[in-house]
Formats: C-alpha cells, structure tokens, sequence
C-alpha cells in the first residue's frame, strides 16, 4: 500500500513552482490581467450581477461577457478601454488605469 502525499492548496503548488525562473519569469507576465481579472470579479460579485445582468447592461450579449473574463485569465485577449469602461459602468464602477514604477529601472 503507498502512503498518500498530503495535499497542498493551489497557493502552495504555485509558490512552490515560482522557484523555478522560468515559471516564475512566465507567471510575473501575467501579472496585469489576472489583476485585472480579479478587479472585474469582485466588482461583479459586489454588485451581485451575474454575467448576463453585467450583459444586459453593458447592451451585449452574455457570451461577450464570459469571453472577456476568461480570454483575461487565458491571456489570450486584450480587451478595449471602451470594453473595460461599458463593463465597470455595468456594476456600477468608474475605470481608473495608473502607471506604477517598476521595481526594476
């Protein structure tokens, strides 16, 4: 019988793997959209919208929605100002976009 490895939480794994440049080099590109990622879900749920409220709203349809939040997490598209804006007007927000210094100069 083999001993079960005790199981670790996905913060743990991916610590854990940042110890590896490589990893850590792709996973420190990402950085910005799943901020931003982050930022649109808990606007949304604070608002307590689903994806197709934020739709209606935003005067699209919910699979738009979905395309966004997921593409962000996929990092496979970039979406406009103008998207950005329609969906923080939708649950109830203002966009605000600001440069910040990067560590390395």
């Amino acid at each position: 019988m083999r001993k079960k490895m005790p199981a670790r939480t996905h913060r743990q794994m991916v610590e854990a793997w940042k110890k590896d440049p490589e990893f850590k080099g792709a996973f420190d590109e990402t950085e910005t959209e799943f901020a931003l990622l982050r930022e649109l879900l808990a606007a949304r749920r604070k608002a307590g919208m689903t994806q197709a409220g934020v739709a209606a709203k935003m005067g699209t349809r919910p699979t738009a929605v979905t395309r966004l939040e997921t593409a962000l997490s996929a990092n496979r598209h970039s979406p406009t100002l103008a998207t950005l804006k329609k969906y923080a007007r939708a649950v109830g927000c203002k966009l605000e976009v600001h440069l910040v210094p990067s560590k390395a100069r």
